[in-house]
């Protein structure tokens, strides 16, 4: 494990980490009796990419210092847009990936199901557009890095409404 974090009494799980994902374990951590609704979004590796129909695997590097603390201010944002969400968990992978592994989850517990998929999905398009992680993608015969590759922007300027990050 490389950084994890438990806030706000508990209820926020921010993680980086070479680990392999435990959705299971996320999920029923996020459980809560509170809330009518739990929202995992798992995202895993695909065997195609834009352009490209032969991956691999895909390789996730971070600027390991700084992505927890990008992770706090995409969960603080969450909780400031959506006041009555139980559980946030914000874990990424890092390391080389198989196919139909898990690189991201976001995981949210809410009274009610509107609040809990959309800050799920807040959370992962904030999470892809402002936390200092790539990926490379490993094909038959080369390597590059991703082909949505973007610069680094704040998640607070995210609208998930009209959002079309991959």
């Amino acid at each position: 494990m490389l950084t994890k974090q438990i806030l706000n009494n508990g209820d926020t799980w921010l993680e980086l980490t070479d680990n392999v994902l435990n959705v299971g374990e996320v999920y029923n951590w996020a459980a809560i009796p509170s809330c009518g609704a739990v929202v995992v979004f798992s995202g895993i590796v695909r065997d195609h990419a834009d352009g490209r129909t032969d991956v691999t695997s895909l390789t996730y590097e971070a600027y390991d210092d700084q992505v927890v603390a990008k992770l706090k201010l995409i969960a603080d944002e969450m909780r400031v847009r959506w006041v009555d969400l139980g559980r946030i968990a914000l874990i990424h992978r890092i390391g080389t990936l198989s196919l139909g592994e898990s690189s991201v989850l976001v995981t949210v517990s809410s009274p009610h199901r509107p609040n809990a998929f959309a800050a799920a999905q807040f959370g992962i398009d904030a999470l892809k557009i402002s936390v200092p992680i790539w990926k490379q993608e490993h094909w038959k015969d080369g390597t590059d890095w991703g082909t949505n590759s973007h610069n680094i922007s704040d998640a607070q300027e995210v609208n998930s409404a009209e959002s079309s990050v991959s």
